[in-house]
C-alpha cells in the first residue's frame, strides 16, 4: 500500500497544524487537555493517511468486460435517459464510496477518451437522486471498437474537490487511474441498453477486480 498523491499536500499540512497546535496546548493548558488533543489530533492524521491509501493490486484484464471503476456499494441499477452526452436511453450503474473506500478511480474499459467535461454544482449527499445531475461532477466518455462508456465522478456533502486526470485524445487501458474524489462520494457508469449487468443492488464491488458487466 502507498498514499496516494493527492493526499501529499492535505497530509503535509496536516502535520505542520497538528505539530504547532499540540506545541502550543502542551505549554499553555493542562496536560490531561494536552493530552487529549494529541489524542485527537493524531486519529483525525491516522484516519487521512487511511482515506488516501492507495492498494497495490493485481488487475486481470479481460476482453468484453467492464470493470468497477472505483471501491463502494452498488446503488442503482436502472434504465434511465443519459442527457449530457447520449442522449438516448442507457443502463446506469452507480456506485457509492464511503470515506472509509478507497478513492481514486480507473478507467473501466479501455479505449480512447472521446469526452470530458467540469461541472460545478451543488453538494447533495452522494446517494440522492437528483445528485447525478446537481452535484459537482465530472464526466468522461470511453470508446473501443465495440462499446461507449460514460463515467461520471459525483462530489458528496462532504467531497468539495474532484480531480480528473482523463484528456480527450488519450488512448488508456483499464487499468489505468484516471481520477481522484476527496472524501465521500460517487461515480455513475452509463452503459448500452443489451449490456449484461453482473452486480446486483447493495453488491460491494473493487476497483479493477470486480465485474459490473460484459459486453
Amino acid at each position: 500500500m502507498t498514499i496516494h498523491k493527492e493526499g501529499y499536500k492535505i497530509l503535509r499540512n496536516e502535520i505542520i497544524i497538528f505539530a504547532l497546535l499540540n506545541y502550543l496546548v502542551h505549554i499553555y493548558t493542562h496536560e490531561y487537555f494536552a493530552y487529549l488533543i494529541t489524542s485527537l489530533t493524531s486519529l483525525l492524521f491516522i484516519m487521512s493517511v487511511y482515506f488516501f491509501r492507495k492498494p497495490n493490486r493485481e488487475l486481470e484484464r479481460k476482453d468484453g468486460t467492464v470493470y468497477s471503476p472505483c471501491d463502494g456499494k452498488v446503488v442503482v441499477i436502472e434504465e434511465t435517459e443519459e442527457m449530457e452526452f447520449y442522449k438516448d436511453k442507457r443502463i446506469q450503474v452507480s456506485i457509492f464510496m464511503s470515506p472509509l473506500n478507497v478513492h481514486n478511480q480507473i478507467y473501466p474499459i479501455s479505449g480512447k477518451v472521446e469526452y470530458k467535461k467540469y461541472h460545478p454544482g451543488k453538494y447533495l449527499v452522494a446517494w440522492h437522486p437528483k445528485s447525478s445531475l446537481l452535484n459537482e461532477r465530472s464526466t468522461v466518455v470511453v470508446k473501443n471498437d465495440k462499446i461507449s462508456i460514460l463515467c461520471r465522478q459525483i462530489a458528496g456533502a462532504v467531497a468539495r474537490r474532484i480531480v480528473t486526470y482523463a484528456e480527450v485524445g488519450d488512448i488508456v487501458t483499464s487499468s489505468e487511474e484516471y481520477g481522484f474524489i476527496k472524501f465521500g462520494s460517487r461515480v455513475d457508469v452509463f452503459l448500452p441498453v443489451g449490456t449484461t449487468i453482473n452486480v446486483t443492488m447493495n453488491e460491494t464491488v473493487k476497483s479493477g477486480q470486480s465485474i459490473i458487466a460484459k459486453y
